[in-house]
C-alpha cells in the first residue's frame, strides 16, 4: 500500500469535527455503540487517539500517550478536538514520515499504514458517534469504503477472540447497509436503534 493517507485523515477529522459540534451537554452521559463507552468517554477517546497519532506523526512515542483525553469541560469538546486534530495535521507535514517507521498499538509500521490505521478508527468512531446522536449529519461514504477497506486487510478473520482488541467479531450487516454500516458490522457494531 503506497497510497498517502494524509488527505484521508484530514477529512475524516473534519467531519469529526463538524459531527462533535452538534453534540449537547446533555447528551454526553447518553450510550454509543462502544458499550463501554458513554458520549463523553468517546469523545475523550476519540480526542486522545487524535494526540497519539499526532505525537506518532512528530517522530514522538505515541504509547507513552494515553489514547483518552481528560479534563475537558462539557461545553469544551469541539475546541478540544479541533486542537489535537490540528496538531496531528501539522506532526504529518513532512512526507519523511510516510515511510518513517513508526510504533502504533497494533505493532511497528510504516507511518503511511500507521496512519491509514488511525483513518479507520476516526471513521469507525464517526460512525459511533453519529449514532448516539441520532445521525444529525451526512457522513462522507468514500471514507467508509476506504476504512472498511484497511479493516479487511489489518482484520481479515470474522472470529476476534483476542481480547486486546478493540473490535469484536464481524456481525451480519443490515439489509441495504451503507459503507459506514458495512464497516460498523464488520468491526462487530451494531446500531443502538
Amino acid at each position: 500500500m503506497n497510497i498517502d493517507p494524509r488527505p484521508l485523515y484530514t477529512r475524516a477529522s473534519e467531519q469529526i469535527a463538524a459531527l462533535v459540534e452538534t453534540v449537547r451537554p446533555e447528551q454526553l452521559a447518553g450510550p454509543t455503540p462502544c458499550a463501554e463507552f458513554d458520549v463523553r468517554t468517546l469523545l475523550s477517546h476519540i480526542a486522545g487517539g487524535t494526540r497519539r497519532i499526532a505525537v506518532v506523526g512528530a517522530g514522538g512515542d505515541g504509547m507513552a500517550v494515553r489514547p483518552f483525553l481528560d479534563g475537558v469541560e462539557d461545553d469544551r469538546w469541539s475546541s478540544a478536538y479541533d486542537e489535537v486534530r490540528t496538531e496531528a495535521r501539522k506532526s504529518w507535514a513532512d512526507d519523511a514520515r510516510l515511510d518513517a517507521l513508526v510504533t502504533v498499538p497494533w505493532g511497528e509500521a510504516p507511518g503511511r499504514i500507521a496512519l491509514s490505521g488511525y483513518v479507520m478508527e476516526a471513521v469507525t468512531h464517526t460512525w459511533d458517534l453519529s449514532e448516539s446522536l441520532g445521525r444529525p449529519l451526512a457522513l462522507d461514504p468514500e471514507l467508509a469504503e476506504f476504512a472498511l477497506g484497511i479493516a479487511r486487510r489489518v482484520l481479515p478473520d470474522e472470529r476476534r477472540d483476542d481480547e486486546e482488541l478493540p473490535f469484536d467479531s464481524a456481525v451480519p450487516a443490515p439489509e441495504g447497509a451503507d459503507a459506514y454500516g458495512r464497516l460498523a458490522a464488520y468491526l462487530g457494531r451494531r446500531p443502538l436503534s
